[in-house]
């Protein structure tokens, strides 16, 4: 490998390296986003604040409490953040960094052939990634109307884990 190669490569894993570090920064936990449709066909958005035994406690747009009788709930939709560009721009990294070494190494052995190599890592990564991402940031929807008593006490532990406030008291 020609020292601009390994310039290179040194260059792609330390960008990759802060770009992945950017989640270390400290930041207040946040609440999951909820969307609750009631049995009489109200619904309210907001920000999971608590699980309490027999309620949620959300924090509607407003900036209002909004408590919500867990026996009056008939669906919960958990709404995620789309990772579908940040799994593309990963995918990027990935594949230009390996795309570039596996088309240097299988025999193009010239910039060129890293470039061409790039290319292709940087499509075929891009693609993937974007997949992935897109896959890993879909809503959930629960259906709390008709639920057995032990799957509601699931649920609502589900739940707790992504409640701003976990160990309500």
């Amino acid at each position: 490998m020609n020292p601009k190669s390994k310039k290179l490569v040194s260059l792609l894993l330390v960008f990759s390296l802060l770009m992945l570090s950017a989640n270390l920064y400290a930041k207040e936990k946040r609440g999951a986003k909820l969307l609750i449709t009631k049995k009489d066909g109200w619904q309210r958005e907001g920000e999971l604040i608590t699980v309490k035994p027999s309620s949620l406690l959300i924090l509607n747009p407003e900036g209002k409490d909004v408590s919500v009788d867990i026996a009056d709930i008939k669906v919960i939709k958990v709404m995620k953040k789309s990772k579908t560009s940040w799994g593309a721009g990963l995918g990027v990294l990935v594949g230009v960094g390996a795309g570039a070494l596996i088309g240097y190494e299988v025999g193009w052995e010239t910039s060129e052939g890293a470039l061409w190599g790039g290319v292709i890592g940087v499509l075929a990564g891009g693609l993937l990634g974007g997949f992935i991402g897109k896959s890993l940031g879909k809503d959930v929807t629960i259906q709390i109307e008709g639920m057995t008593d032990s799957e509601i006490k699931e649920t609502l532990d589900y739940l707790r884990k992504k409640a701003r406030i976990r160990d309500y008291k």
